[in-house]
């Protein structure tokens, strides 16, 4: 690898900070009303998301500066980390439990959630493994098993929580990155067999989630229960119309849109802004990904390229499950927007994964 760096992909930047602006502005528009009813502070939430955006820029810029051979050094020690940080969250008293999930591990509102940080070290690991087994890839037993045992070890904790929102955008991420590094489609067919089967089971495990998917197929069936937050939403996007009520005056948020600045913040976001305000943050993320994308086909070497692909998958996956949640075209999963919704570990975790992004671009070739 080649040691000339350049300068970061400053459309990239400009991407990153424009989003995350748009959602600094949002977080306090759909949480002004129920911060002001909960905390008696209409500003609860907007400041300790500028608290965690402050901190996510500056981990964004210090990482672009280190040299992204560094997370292959240190990716199997990042992983276990992660693992311990996992099992630990299971323990009573140590997680904490939120909206039926215990997931966190911290003191009050300052907490993190591990699973989130899986997500990178999941992407690390895999990149390490692939660039240095690529020619493995194509073999079932040699390249797929061992590379998807560890990512379905690491589903099998997170649904321990239960998280099925965060551990499907890791599994999600890391079947891309196989995919690209080589791996036969055959052999995906059998695990995607697998998996639904395991997807299925999953659900009927759980009552909650089998509520969840029949009020996808028909949320009128049950409104005020399953289907009342898909109701709500569709009822927030489509007064916005072309244009939108106005910035600051959604309907939705007062109470009828439950704890709105955090996974359904898009339909606030349409209702307020409309469709064009949509449509443009659609763009942003369609730019963040072509972006993305082209740094991970410039990388100077296979580790690079997994790494940016890994990276820009993560991202990508959420982004549209986000959506079709929000749009009512998937079962609610309770997956946040990158950049947009309220929550410290996601927006501080995407933000660094801009990071290594940005460095990787230093030695890409365009």
């Amino acid at each position: 690898m080649s040691t000339k760096r350049s300068a970061p992909d400053f459309i990239l930047v400009l991407l990153t900070l424009s989003l995350l602006t748009i959602g600094l502005i949002m977080v306090y528009s759909a949480s002004a009303v129920w911060a002001t009813y909960k905390f008696d502070d209409s500003f609860f939430f907007a400041k300790r998301q500028m608290l965690f955006a402050g901190l996510g820029i500056i981990a964004m810029f210090v990482i672009m500066n280190i040299d992204y051979w560094t997370w292959r050094t240190w990716a199997k020690v990042i992983l276990i980390v992660c693992f311990v940080l996992l099992v630990l969250v299971l323990i009573p008293g140590v997680g904490l439990v939120r909206n039926g999930s215990q997931s966190w591990i911290g003191v009050g509102a300052f907490s993190i959630q591990p699973s989130e940080f899986m997500k990178f070290a999941m992407i690390a690991f895999l990149a390490k493994f692939l660039s240095e087994n690529q020619k493995k890839i194509t073999s079932f037993k040699q390249g797929l098993v061992p590379s998807l045992s560890i990512v379905f070890l690491a589903f099998g904790i997170i649904m321990l929580q239960p998280d099925l929102g965060t551990g499907t955008v890791m599994v999600g991420t890391c079947v891309v990155m196989i995919f690209v590094a080589g791996a036969r489609v055959s052999h995906f067919m059998w695990f995607g067999v697998a998996g639904a089967a395991g997807f299925v089971a999953l659900v009927l495990s759980a009552p909650y989630r089998i509520k969840r998917i029949t009020s996808f197929l028909n949320p009128w069936e049950d409104p005020l229960g399953s289907g009342f937050q898909i109701i709500q939403s569709l009822y927030a996007i489509g007064p916005g119309g072309l244009l939108g009520l106005g910035l600051g005056q959604s309907r939705q948020k007062f109470f009828y849109l439950p704890e709105p600045q955090t996974d359904f913040i898009f339909a606030i976001l349409a209702e307020e802004l409309g469709f064009i305000g949509g449509s443009l943050v659609l763009l942003l993320f369609g730019l963040l990904l072509w972006r993305g994308v082209r740094i991970a086909l410039g990388a100077p070497d296979l580790y690079g390229s997994f790494l940016a692909i890994g990276i820009i998958s993560m991202i990508a996956i959420q982004v549209m499950i986000n959506i079709g949640v929000v749009t009512g075209l998937m079962p609610v999963t309770g997956i946040t927007l990158p950049f947009l919704s309220y929550g410290g570990s996601s927006l501080t975790l995407m933000l660094a994964g801009v990071g290594v992004l940005l460095n990787v671009s230093r030695y890409a070739r365009y």
